[in-house]
């Protein structure tokens, strides 16, 4: 079969390009399209140094930097791609691939993160955090993301199977477009995460310091936590105002290379984990070291970690993303820190390795092409 690979806009290697990148692997010889592409020539590793197929935006200014901006022209620019020669169409989508025009011959297979946040459920969030609650360019931005919500709905019509990263992103699936999903968990290296059984003294946490992680609140609950130490790593636009109100006990170390964040992963009592999001990785990736994790009750988290109330916990949720509830919940993981066996921290972070990953999304693909074939095979009987 002759195989298309869309992805959104191809920029960094973060969550989402983990899972294109063991697509590829499956498919070595698909061809690769993405709406626009910045990659540096030592960052195309995890594309297989494949050539990318872009759309017009990727000639427009600044479209390399700012490629957000030109959300509103996505939908076209997606549209735009001739993917009349393929069999098989596997998009990976958290904003416009699934959009992508196929006929009743191809077989579309997408692969979401999440449904579009910013026009969806999250529209005020976002809107909010951009300070476009009032005004002309609020308004603007309202009607845009209306218009998207719009074309959104209507293109999932075109994808004959939906594959979610989570049962929450699967929910939200439902919600928008109608449609079932099935889940299969996005590839965690955990085998590069070592476990350590001997945990120190002190709470970790990591992160891009952007509102939605609510890196501030797990802060603000440590200051006042004087007796608690507290070590966080990451940079981003929050920096500043996130370390203006940390206290004594808690250390701020920025940016720091991946083995840096390995060692004090390794070695904390515990892994502080406030976002909702639609997987979460890092909580993974803590338990593979053996850690626990302290984790917001919503979204991905809850697929993740095992509570204190289960038979083997691995974590301890807290209900609100407030200070008080993550001083609560840090207060019942002292209570009951006996009870979490790293091995068991580990073992549960083994069921969505990379290995895993790879075997779910062949045996997937595979049956969905058997099954589609058969289809095609009985309405050309039915035709006669």
């Amino acid at each position: 079969m002759k195989v298309a690979i869309i992805h959104d806009w191809l920029v960094t290697y973060a969550g989402a390009e983990k899972v294109l990148e063991q697509i590829l692997k499956l498919f070595p010889n698909a061809d690769l399209f993405s709406v626009v592409e910045s990659l540096t020539h030592d960052q195309k590793g995890f594309i297989l140094n494949k050539k990318v197929n872009t759309s017009y935006i990727q000639k427009l200014p600044f479209a390399k930097t700012k490629y957000r901006a030109y959300l509103p022209f996505m939908p076209f620019a997606i549209e735009q791609f001739d993917l009349s020669a393929y069999d098989l169409v596997i998009s990976s989508s958290h904003a416009v691939a699934k959009g992508v025009l196929t006929g009743p011959h191809q077989l579309h297979i997408s692969y979401v993160h999440t449904p579009i946040r910013y026009a969806w459920d999250l529209q005020a969030q976002y809107l909010k955090e951009s300070n476009l609650t009032k005004g002309l360019k609020g308004f603007i931005t309202r009607w845009l993301l209306h218009k998207i919500r719009l074309w959104d709905y209507r293109t999932a019509n075109g994808v004959n199977h939906f594959i979610a990263n989570s049962k929450f992103i699967a929910m939200r699936i439902k919600k928008v477009y109608g449609r079932e999903a099935d889940v299969i968990y996005p590839p965690v290296d955990v085998e590069s995460f070592l476990i350590n059984r001997e945990k120190e003294d002190f709470y970790f946490t990591a992160s891009r310091m952007v509102p939605y992680k609510k890196i501030d609140l797990i802060v603000k609950a440590f200051s006042k936590m004087t007796d608690k130490k507290l070590i966080v790593i990451g940079d981003g636009p929050d920096y500043k105002k996130i370390s203006a109100v940390a206290g004594s006990n808690v250390k701020l170390l920025g940016y720091q290379p991946t083995e840096v964040l390995k060692d004090y992963m390794q070695r904390a009592k515990a892994f502080v984990f406030a976002a909702e999001e639609d997987f979460g990785i890092t909580p993974v990736e803590a338990q593979a070291c053996g850690t626990p994790v302290i984790a917001y009750a919503k979204g991905g988290s809850l697929e993740t970690v095992n509570d204190i109330t289960s038979q083997n916990p691995t974590g301890v949720f807290f209900q609100e993303q407030s200070i008080d509830s993550i001083i609560n919940a840090v207060g019942q993981f002292e209570e009951n820190k006996s009870k979490f066996e790293p091995s068991v921290c580990r073992e549960n972070a083994m069921r969505f390795s990379t290995e895993r990953f790879l075997k779910e999304f062949q045996e997937y693909v595979t049956n969905r092409i058997n099954e589609f074939k058969v289809d095609i095979e009985n309405r050309y009987k039915k035709s006669i």
